[in-house]
């Protein structure tokens, strides 16, 4: 089976190396890992230890981000390296400062694993959620460097527990410690025999206060928010199939104002949300305190600002319910607002506990958005009490990076 997985592994490589023609992502992938090995050569301290953390991508490493900045303040002996798969990771965090090193893995073949491995020389790996590469788990085993899993989540459906997977289900096996969300997981992963588990939740938790403690003042938000005398709602990550159901309740209710974020901030998008709007709106880029006064509408047309955006509203709804899967929901409950989603949650435990506990909400069509936000826009005393109940799911839920910490032995 070892021998089928490396042949897959190559062929994968030669797949992306053909995409290298025509997409980006698969440019910018395989340029990345081409200068791995250099960089670790270039950068690598030898004479330091270091602590491997490895993030599929953006998501991952904003699971992973309290651990690291925890480490870097309580125990300063140690460095961090910091790797990524995707470009949608490494593009935004190539320049972090809560990492020494920063770059992408090379792909999981043997060869690879043992060059990367000889000049990162790791004390301790961290996987975070998701990305299982068995060969690097293999070799981290064989090489007695401690390897651990964070906030990981696990499901039947999942190669590991399929009557074909148990080959790979051997990299499981591979970790001294896996730190999981939830209970299912656990008891999934004590029905094959593997009991190296501590369930502690989700670091996301501790992020969301950490970027609620941190979060900036946006004098052009403040001025649009004014004293909040309307009420003011805010989209986050939004899709077309979202800013469809926001924004024809939007254009009949002028007793609130929106700020909307959308999830790409392409031309070509900001164009199209423009152009359902029947409302005077600017966007963001165009605003000033003078100019942001009188909009009824702004749109957020740049990145890394919505974490803070939310501080401003009193509804949120977060997008992505209607595609693939939604997006940060704890980014808006932290700031005490009632959060609503679409209908592709199942596989957020957050979203369904936020909903079980009465801070969240899902809306499965334009009706069910409109009754629900015309039920939070005249009762206040039940927007208010869903919005506390949010905050203080999170609140509840954090402390997840302290026990890590102490298991971690540093």
């Amino acid at each position: 089976m070892r021998i089928l997985y490396t042949i897959a592994l190559h062929l994968y490589a030669f797949m992306m190396e053909c995409a290298t023609f025509f997409y980006k992502k698969a440019r910018r992938t395989r340029w990345g890992q081409w200068h791995t090995n250099g960089i670790l050569r270039d950068k690598i301290d030898r004479q330091a230890k270091y602590i491997w953390f490895h993030a599929a991508s953006l998501g991952e490493f904003e699971q992973g981000r309290p651990i690291m900045e925890t480490i870097r303040k309580r125990y300063p002996h140690y460095k961090i390296l910091l790797t990524f798969f995707s470009p949608s990771g490494y593009e935004v965090c190539k320049n972090y400062e809560g990492a020494d090193v920063v770059c992408y893995l090379p792909i999981d073949t043997l060869y690879k694993v043992k060059k990367f491995l000889h000049l990162a020389n790791p004390a301790i790996t961290v996987f975070i959620k998701y990305e299982f590469w068995y060969n690097y788990l293999a070799e981290l085993k064989h090489r007695n460097i401690p390897t651990y899993l964070v906030s990981g989540i696990f499901r039947r459906e999942q190669l590991f527990f399929k009557s074909y997977g148990k080959w790979y289900r051997k990299a499981l096996g591979c970790f001294n410690h896996m730190f999981v969300q939830d209970e299912t997981s656990a008891q999934l992963l004590a029905e094959y025999g593997i009991t190296n588990v501590s369930v502690c939740g989700d670091t996301r938790f501790d992020r969301v206060l950490d970027i609620h403690h941190q979060a900036f003042r946006l004098p052009v938000l403040e001025t649009f928010a004014g004293n909040r005398e309307r009420l003011i709602f805010v989209a986050g990550s939004s899709w077309p199939h979202d800013e469809d159901i926001i924004l024809r309740f939007w254009n009949e209710h002028p007793e609130i104002k929106l700020i909307i974020a959308p999830h790409e901030i392409r031309r070509e998008r900001l164009m199209d949300i423009e152009s359902k709007l029947s409302r005077s709106y600017i966007r963001l880029s165009e605003a000033n305190e003078q100019t942001v006064a009188d909009k009824e509408c702004l749109i957020i047309d740049s990145l890394g600002l919505l974490s803070s955006i939310y501080r401003y509203g009193q509804i949120a709804y977060i997008g992505g319910g209607f595609g693939n899967g939604i997006h940060n929901t704890l980014e808006a409950a932290v700031y005490g607002l009632p959060v609503l989603f679409g209908t592709n949650y199942q596989k957020f435990k957050e979203a369904k506990e936020l909903i079980s506990v009465g801070g969240g909400f899902s809306v499965a069509n334009a009706d069910e958005f409109k009754n629900l936000m015309e039920r939070l826009m005249s009762d206040s005393d039940l927007r208010l009490q869903a919005g506390r109940i949010a905050a203080g799911y999170v609140q509840q839920n954090s402390g997840v990076t302290e026990m890590i910490l102490k298991a971690l032995q540093l």
